[in-house]
């Protein structure tokens, strides 16, 4: 997997909620595979699109996810 998200600090007193910020996300997340319908190795960009759709009453939620992908090439 490749990206990540970025906590700056201002300060030495923004560390507690900054971890516990991290902490929540570690907590909440998840990792999602397909297998693509183009199978060609042909290292193409690969657009993808990640759409949540949770169930009534819970809170907003938020994805973080890659837009897309190079394909494998031979």
């Amino acid at each position: 997997m490749t990206g990540g998200r970025v906590f700056a600090a201002a300060n030495l007193n923004d560390l507690p909620d900054i971890a516990a910020k991290i902490g929540m996300e570690l907590r909440n997340q998840y990792v999602l595979g397909y297998k693509p319908s183009d199978a060609r190795r042909n290292g193409t960009w690969r657009k993808i699109k990640v759409k949540l759709m949770p169930p009534k009453g819970l809170p907003p939620l938020s994805v973080y996810a890659r837009t897309g992908y190079r394909a494998p090439t031979d």
